[in-house]
């Protein structure tokens, strides 16, 4: 699939000094792992993104978007975009577990925002799907408990919500990786390391404006945008932000 392909070649670079052949073969696990959260999530905020319109109708007071309308349109994206359903039958266990808890809640956030979705008479609901990621995310980190965490990140001159800011291992790959001209388009990086003590396998994928992304964060800079925001003036394809996944030991 096309968002979850790692070579053996960047496993055995990131890793060659180990010479452990169990410490890639767990690497490419989690590291498949981590790109299909990073692959659910966006397929999530793809659809949200492109239900805006219909969410921000103030005169259509059922969008009929419900949480498991919202599921199918999910599954449909993940799979125009990975070739593949995200619940197919070769997952492990903790693959299929992650997944699901994923997706189920991405269902509670959307069955929870119903009222604020169908609200009438009110145009931009703010139900952006920058806003709907956080709260997946903290739903999923809820329901998953210590196995896994997912974040949205990005520069920090780039944040716009403090709870997105990047912590220091998220703020020194944003800054020594991903900024660096050298750095391929898309790559992401991984390592283990500890978060709080634990042990834990970290990966950061980095993410980049879109044609959609500059209505809000294009130019002109400092300009208001709808969420009442001053836009940062990026161009198409300027590094944006970031998918943090962390999968604990």
């Amino acid at each position: 699939m096309k968002n979850l392909i790692i070579t053996a070649a960047v496993i055995s670079s990131a890793f060659c000094t180990l010479g452990a052949d169990g410490v890639a073969a767990q690497t490419a696990e989690e590291i498949e792992t981590g790109n299909r959260l990073a692959a659910v999530l966006r397929a999530g905020r793809s659809v949200v993104s492109n239900s805006q319109e219909l969410i921000n109708d103030p005169n259509v007071t059922d969008k009929g978007l419900s949480g498991d309308v919202f599921y199918e349109k999910v599954i449909q994206a993940y799979l125009n975009a990975n070739g593949e359903q995200p619940l197919h039958d070769g997952l492990d266990p903790l693959e299929r577990k992650l997944t699901e808890t994923q997706l189920n809640a991405m269902v509670t956030v959307i069955d929870a925002n119903q009222e604020l979705i169908n609200a009438e008479g009110v145009a931009f609901k703010g139900f952006i799907p920058a806003v709907f990621a956080r709260l997946v995310n903290e739903q999923f980190a809820g329901e998953i408990g210590t196995s896994a965490m997912v974040k949205v990140t990005a520069p920090s001159e780039l944040v716009r919500n403090r709870m997105a800011r990047p912590d220091t291992w998220e703020n020194s790959v944003i800054e020594e990786k991903f900024k660096d001209s050298s750095w391929a388009e898309g790559q992401p990086f991984f390592e283990e390391t500890e978060v709080s003590g634990k042990p834990a396998f970290r990966m950061l994928i980095p993410e980049y404006y879109s044609q959609s992304c500059l209505s809000c964060h294009g130019s002109p800079a400092g300009e208001t945008d709808v969420t009442g925001f001053p836009k940062e003036g990026g161009q198409l394809g300027d590094l944006a932000g970031a998918i943090s996944i962390t999968l604990f030991k």
